[in-house]
């Protein structure tokens, strides 16, 4: 291997690694990103399910006895 083709193959694999360093952290962030919108998604819904058992007892209705 010439000294040219070294050079060249040093500065591809420096670029590779460059490169999935930053897929690396961007991967990363986007994975906290999902993780709290499903954490904040999960709060919402127990929420929505306090509030809906809430305005059923306000409306006189028990829980298992709404089934139809």
């Amino acid at each position: 291997m010439s000294k040219t083709e070294c050079k060249a193959a040093q500065d591809l694999t420096a670029a590779m690694e460059k490169t999935m360093q930053r897929l690396q952290g961007r991967f990363q962030a986007m994975s906290e990103q999902l993780e709290s919108k499903v954490d904040e998604m999960g709060t919402r819904i127990d929420d929505l399910e306090k509030n809906v058992n809430e305005l059923m007892t306000q409306a006189g209705m028990e829980q298992q006895g709404v089934a139809k």
